[in-house]
């Protein structure tokens, strides 16, 4: 029996006014505690109850990275593989094809595999020059922010819903196992691509090995524009680069919508030049103006400089390859500080923290663009930035 009506039914039957007004105030204070618990428990005023889907915007998290914790070949796999375990949804692993000494070219696409909607796709490498490590840093940096934050940052969330971000963090990775610039072969595999290569005036020497003997790397005069390199005896002539080149092959027809090829140490970010003599590719008015917002952004963003189109003969690089190709926007970035002369290897690697902040808030501004870049557009979106993002520079 309810409580409330056996002592409603005691109290009448009785008749006795002292414990009627002792039970009214009974019922009283019960009914007044039960309206305030059902208050209590309304969802009209709660934070807590969220609308199923709904992605709260706090503020995004960063890779909780340590001075000093470097990729080689091996850690690079791991890092691959903990990705794959831990982001199941997000994360699929593939190799590209093997290099000059068999070991494997990962890639890593990141994207929320249960939007299956049209997407855009953009593709992100690093380390084609074995010795230029903070390329591939910044590739593995961005894809565990980018994981980090989806399900918990509106803008992260909506990027891999509508983008497939392909990741190539060790485009040479025997070159990276050996701190050296060149492949197994000894060739500079950004001078390997078919669009201006081989030319003498563009620094690069289309050599390759001879009776199967590397013989030559560079020559010249390291800390100057006077250095040259060897470009393989022929474009793509070496399985790395055709590693890369068939897989843009494969994603032109997924709306391949912009890449950018990472480096060290120029300090800079740029795209094709518009000056080349002898141009296997020209650049219209439109491709120009976007070019050149996109770099002007960087510069007053970013503690990096807009690079100039003063190089005048082309070089056989991925970039103006992929921009010739496909006809995408197409960017290289040099990260890291200028003091870093790459041409021996065995350079100084160090605040490698500060150089990941240094390079992401370019990624996030590329990455919430990829609709304007798809269709030459300005790329005029301003991308939320973590909090300490872009860093101080240093002293």
């Amino acid at each position: 029996m309810n409580s409330l009506l056996f002592l409603k039914r005691m109290a009448l039957s009785r008749r006795d006014p002292i414990k009627i007004f002792f039970i009214s105030c009974v019922l009283l204070s019960l009914i007044i505690a039960g309206g305030n618990l059902q208050a209590q428990q309304s969802p009209a005023t709660s934070q807590e109850v969220l609308v199923p889907g709904c992605v709260i915007d706090r503020p995004s998290l960063l890779p909780n990275w340590i001075d000093g914790n470097y990729h080689d070949y091996s850690k690079m796999v791991e890092a691959l593989s903990t990705f794959t375990i831990q982001y199941p949804g997000l994360v699929d692993q593939f190799s590209l094809g093997k290099s000059v000494d068999g070991r494997e070219i990962w890639c890593l696409r990141v994207t929320n595999e249960q939007e299956n909607k049209g997407k855009y796709a953009c593709l992100i490498d690093g380390c084609i020059h074995g010795n230029e490590w903070e390329g591939g840093e910044a590739c593995l940096y961005l894809a565990e922010y980018l994981l980090i934050n989806f399900g918990r940052n509106a803008t992260v969330t909506h990027v891999l819903n509508t983008t497939e971000v392909y990741f190539v963090p060790l485009v040479n990775p025997d070159g990276r196992e050996n701190d050296d610039r060149f492949n197994e072969n000894g060739i500079d595999l950004n001078r390997n691509f078919d669009v201006n290569f081989g030319r003498f005036l563009g620094r690069s020497i289309p050599l390759g090995k001879i009776f199967g003997i590397k013989l030559f790397t560079w020559c010249g005069w390291p800390g100057t524009k006077y250095v040259w390199t060897n470009s393989g005896r022929s474009p793509f002539s070496e399985p790395e680069s055709q590693a890369i080149g068939r897989f843009m092959e494969t994603i032109k027809n997924k709306e391949f919508s912009f890449y950018v090829t990472c480096h060290t140490a120029v300090h800079c970010f740029g795209a094709p030049s518009y000056v080349v003599r002898r141009s296997d590719y020209t650049l219209n008015s439109t491709e120009i103006n976007v070019f050149e917002y996109a770099k002007s952004w960087v510069e007053n963003h970013t503690e990096y400089q807009a690079a100039k189109n003063n190089d005048p003969y082309g070089m056989g690089d991925s970039m103006s390859w992929c921009f010739k190709e496909f006809q995408i926007p197409s960017f290289v970035f040099e990260i890291l500080s200028k003091e870093y002369d790459p041409w021996f290897g065995h350079g100084k690697h160090d605040h490698l923290v500060h150089w990941m902040k240094t390079a992401l808030p370019v990624f996030l501004y590329l990455l919430v663009n990829i609709e304007n870049l798809h269709q030459w557009k300005e790329p005029t979106i301003e991308p939320p930035l973590p909090d300490g993002v872009p860093p101080p520079p240093l002293p």
